[in-house]
């Protein structure tokens, strides 16, 4: 691969720049791909969310993990709608939601488009390089009095 600058004016450009600029493509790809299936990327993170929960989730506890992704905030409260509109989830007798059959068989479906991206993005980079890159941002964040987690 042919990177923008040398190694010596890589080190004077701008963190910010490069991270967003990362965040941004990953995250456009992977809407991109999405939307084929019909599913918005807080979709698939909500669908995400109770094909883990072996009883269930609440939407509290859905939008609880969820809220703080990429900002999305109160979106997510009409994705979940939508979702339930298209009786992709459904609530038990208790309000528990839980992935309808069809819900989970387009699940599967993005998530196999799922491994497949992350293959893309992972390409010619290695799991001690991504585990750097990532503790590196970690300290980064974290130098500046900032918090972030990802469950």
């Amino acid at each position: 691969m042919e990177y923008s600058h040398s190694d010596e004016e890589l080190l004077t450009q701008p963190i910010g720049y490069w991270s967003t600029t990362a965040g941004n493509a990953v995250v456009t790809a992977i809407r991109e791909g999405l939307a084929p299936f019909g599913v918005t990327q807080p979709q698939w993170w909500i669908m995400g969310q109770l094909a883990t929960g072996e009883n269930g989730r609440s939407r509290d506890e859905v939008l609880s993990v969820l809220w703080g992704y990429l900002d999305v905030g109160e979106a997510l409260v009409p994705e979940m709608d939508t979702l339930l509109d298209r009786d992709l989830i459904t609530p038990d007798a208790k309000g528990r939601l839980h992935l309808t059959a069809e819900g989970d068989a387009l699940f599967q479906k993005c998530a196999s488009f799922q491994r497949s991206m992350r293959e893309r993005v992972h390409k010619d980079i290695t799991n001690e390089e991504y585990l750097t890159t990532l503790k590196v941002l970690q300290r980064m964040i974290h130098n500046v009095g900032a918090k972030a987690w990802h469950h």
